[in-house]
């Protein structure tokens, strides 16, 4: 996908963005905050400042995005927290946000370095999103705490309210249906090239 593409699709990151917003959102604040809202809000302020963008790649772009991203979620919590504009707030938002996409790219394999391969990375950062959107919830939540925010089994149990070997249980099952999800777009997107 071009930066033309992209510009033309922001939707297409739409998954990826809610993954990310989640990983934001505590488990307090989830029955107030909903991602996908904050998706479609962070989604709204890129086409409308579309003209603003000026970077040149695909990972500019999706740098871009995460900061709208970011300044959105702030405003969201801030009406939680009936506190005013704190920017050292918005930069440690801005700060876990990319330290969770960072989390997220090492799922993918190992590290690739050629642009073809970086580019490639950037395919699979979305068909993993993709493939977590898929997942039923409890699973989902399981593999973004525990692989995407770095909290360890006993944090996610203690979080969700649920036993350590279960968590554990929802871990496993999780990892395996996600990876026959990837496997099926993966397949997917083998019979449409082949196709075209």
């Amino acid at each position: 996908m071009t930066v033309t593409d992209a510009h033309a699709q922001p939707e297409h990151y739409a998954d990826y963005l809610r993954m990310l917003a989640r990983s934001q959102i505590t488990s307090r604040l989830q029955a107030k905050l909903d991602a996908s809202d904050i998706v479609q809000q962070t989604l709204l302020q890129a086409h409308r400042n579309q003209h603003q963008y000026r970077g040149q790649t695909e990972a500019e772009w999706v740098g871009w995005l995460r900061v709208i991203l970011a300044n959105v979620l702030a405003t969201e919590l801030r009406k939680f927290h009936t506190q005013a504009r704190d920017p050292a707030r918005e930069m440690s938002i801005e700060a876990s946000l990319d330290h969770s996409a960072s989390r997220f790219d090492n799922l993918l394999a190992a590290d690739q370095t050629s642009p073809s391969e970086r580019a490639g990375r950037s395919e699979q950062r979305l068909q993993l999103a993709r493939a977590l959107a898929q997942l039923p919830n409890d699973q989902r939540e399981v593999i973004e705490r525990h692989h995407l925010m770095g909290w360890t089994i006993a944090e996610v149990a203690e979080q969700m309210q649920k036993s350590k070997p279960a968590v554990v249980g929802l871990l496993f099952r999780g990892l395996k249906r996600l990876r026959e999800c990837l496997s099926d777009q993966e397949g997917s997107t083998h019979a449409t090239k082949s196709s075209g």
